[in-house]
């Protein structure tokens, strides 16, 4: 019996079909995609991991199939396209030193950060790339249960730039540096992260150390930026502050992984320049709130930290620029996603166009063309919500089934 079909059943009450993989959801309300009216009493039919047929549950009939069809009522659900979270870390005392854990605990961990909250990818902007290549081998083979994960690896710090707040869990964890001092060394390890398996490169541009914060050498980041590009991969930047964005600007990087509040308020002329240079940003919103309350800054303190990184995700929103879901969990222990989806909406952001950060946009920006979206021939990866978000936007955040290459990898209990 599969664990996914298990974990269904029994969180569920949901009839068992042996080792059947083909699903039918029925009666929901469907968001194909972003921008389009949903499909009211609609259902999915799902063969092997591929969607093939979605309409009005009327005019949908099963498959005719030698193994059994498990039917899922929907009624009173929302269904979209699974979601992408964009900057996570493969980083938490359960995911670290993977080989020594139990796949159910890892399995567990996986539940916590990712599928309960309905990402079916996530992508890892920072890890220990030999572990994170290590749970991704085991979620492929079904002995570990989770969403599919991309990474950048080991992140890029220039010499003495590893961030005030990141040495000591290197050293306790005795994760090795990954400072680079010189260009041959940067463009080396960038190939060398390629060949390992890494989807992406992140560098930071500006690390925060007890005395300000450390801007990287241009020259260097630029090498990164380009050896990367020319390994056709995307570049990440870490940028702190607006000298910080501007550097990732002048490197030629492609996304930035968070706002940045040192330095206040953006200017214009910058966002503008992050738009022509098709630079996307993920917002990570709800990451200062943590911060702040970690710091145990004032509430009026808090609130102007949380003004300002809404302030900042509003003028590149009006601007036009692409924006891509992202919470930083594994950094931050802030797992439900609810907050996030508010402080987005608050920033002017529509139900269509969060929907998007969440599904399309990425699928398109990573260039993956077989998600995203529900279709006909597309991957059967989808998210199943208790309500309809477009009501209440946090009801993206209440996930009733994670459904990855047509598996159910989470069901609420």
């Amino acid at each position: 019996m599969r664990l996914t079909t298990l974990i269904a059943a029994v969180a569920l009450c949901i009839p068992l079909a042996g080792r059947a993989s083909d699903i039918k959801l029925v009666h929901a309300r469907i968001y194909t995609e972003p921008g389009k009216p949903p499909i009211e009493d609609g259902a999915v039919v799902i063969h092997d991991g591929v969607i093939t047929a979605v309409g009005p549950t009327s005019s949908i009939k099963g498959p005719h199939l030698v193994r059994a069809l498990t039917v899922y009522d929907c009624t009173g659900m929302t269904i979209t396209a699974g979601f992408w979270n964009s900057h996570v870390h493969i980083l938490t005392d359960e995911l670290l030193d993977a080989e020594h854990k139990t796949p159910a605990s890892i399995s567990g961990e996986m539940q916590k950060m990712f599928t309960r909250w309905g990402f079916t990818t996530v992508f890892d902007l920072a890890s220990v790339l030999s572990n994170t290549n290590y749970i991704r081998q085991h979620i492929a083979t079904g002995s570990i249960v989770g969403p599919r994960i991309l990474t950048v690896g080991e992140p890029f710090y220039g010499k003495g730039g590893t961030p005030v707040y990141v040495a000591p869990f290197l050293a306790e964890h005795h994760v090795p540096s990954a400072e680079v001092d010189t260009i041959p060394e940067a463009v080396a390890r960038v190939h060398q992260e390629v060949r390992d398996g890494a989807e992406g490169i992140k560098i930071f541009a500006g690390s925060i150390e007890s005395d300000g914060v450390l801007l990287m050498w241009r020259d260097l980041a630029k090498a990164i930026v380009d050896a990367a590009h020319g390994e056709r991969r995307l570049v990440f930047s870490h940028p702190s502050t607006v000298e910080g964005v501007e550097l990732s600007l002048d490197s030629g990087v492609d996304i930035l992984a968070h706002v940045a509040l040192m330095g206040g308020p953006w200017p214009l002329s910058l966002v503008q320049r992050m738009k022509a240079a098709h630079m996307s940003l993920v917002p990570t919103l709800t990451m200062f709130d943590v911060e702040a309350k970690k710091a145990k800054v004032s509430e009026q303190e808090d609130q102007e930290w949380m003004d300002l990184a809404v302030h900042q995700l509003k003028v590149f929103h009006e601007a036009g620029g692409q924006i891509l879901f992202g919470t930083d969990v594994g950094y931050t222990d802030h797992y439900d996603t609810a907050e996030e989806y508010s402080l987005m909406q608050k920033s002017g952001m529509s139900f269509p166009e969060i929907l998007a950060s969440l599904t399309t946009t990425p699928a398109q920006r990573f260039g993956y063309t077989h998600t995203g979206r529900i279709a006909k021939g597309m991957d059967a990866d989808l998210a199943v919500l208790k309500s309809d978000p477009a009501m209440d936007i946090t009801a993206l955040s209440h996930v009733a089934y994670t459904i990855r290459a047509g598996k159910v990898i989470y069901a609420a209990k």
